[in-house]
């Protein structure tokens, strides 16, 4: 139930495809006074998504806009933003959302849209990082926080968070090490956002007012 003061707060729209396991980590970071915050609305694209149900779980509204109801992805980026714009967001988080966005809608949402990519950017960008970045012969790997801009995983790098290659490394292994370090970097993350302290501008990302490295600021694994 929402509150008087929960509307004061800042308010984050989630965007999912699968389990959205990372919007279950910042909600529940909201949930336990760990983020000043609320989630405001989850948006998924497919009907079987599980992720869906935990969000219920939360008692977050959820909204379903399905891609394969329209006949173009400019068409269903209309709606999905008109999904997302329902909820007056503050802060656009894709967590696990497997769709190619428009430049339109990118733009809809210059500065105020993050997403998380399972690979230490730009190495690795689209899909099946784990099992390239085994096969290059890499010693670590990770997950990147990044802005969204129009160039696919290609926006300003906010964070990293760094794990080992072991030598019997298995794609699935090293997405497990991967995906406990998401469920602490994304939540950190969206964090600084609300409390003011991150921001994009032409150069890049910035935290505190200062520029934040090309490749992120660094955290290693826990």
């Amino acid at each position: 139930m929402m509150t008087d003061g929960a509307l004061d707060l800042p308010r984050i729209v989630i965007l999912i495809s699968g389990t959205g396991s990372n919007m279950v980590a910042i909600a529940d970071a909201v949930k336990n006074g760990a983020m000043d915050a609320m989630v405001a609305g989850v948006v998924c694209n497919r009907p079987d998504a599980a992720g869906m149900q935990y969000a219920r779980d939360r008692d977050l509204p959820v909204e379903l806009v399905d891609h394969k109801n329209f006949d173009s992805r400019e068409d269903f980026d209309l709606a999905l933003m008109q999904a997302i714009d329902s909820f007056a967001p503050d802060l656009v988080v894709l967590a696990g959302f497997m769709r190619i966005l428009t430049p339109e809608f990118t733009r809809h949402y210059h500065g105020r849209m993050v997403n998380i990519h399972p690979s230490l950017l730009p190495k690795y960008q689209g899909l099946n990082t784990h099992q390239r970045a085994i096969d290059a012969g890499d010693d670590k790997a990770g997950v990147s926080v990044h802005f969204v801009t129009e160039e696919l995983d290609g926006g300003p790098v906010i964070a990293q968070a760094v794990v080992n290659i072991d030598a019997d490394e298995t794609a699935n292994s090293l997405k497990a090490k991967v995906q406990k370090q998401e469920h602490v970097l994304y939540p950190i993350v969206v964090n600084w956002f609300i409390q003011g302290r991150l921001a994009m501008n032409n150069d890049g990302a910035t935290i505190d007012g200062k520029p934040i490295p090309q490749s992120g600021l660094q955290l290693t694994d826990q």
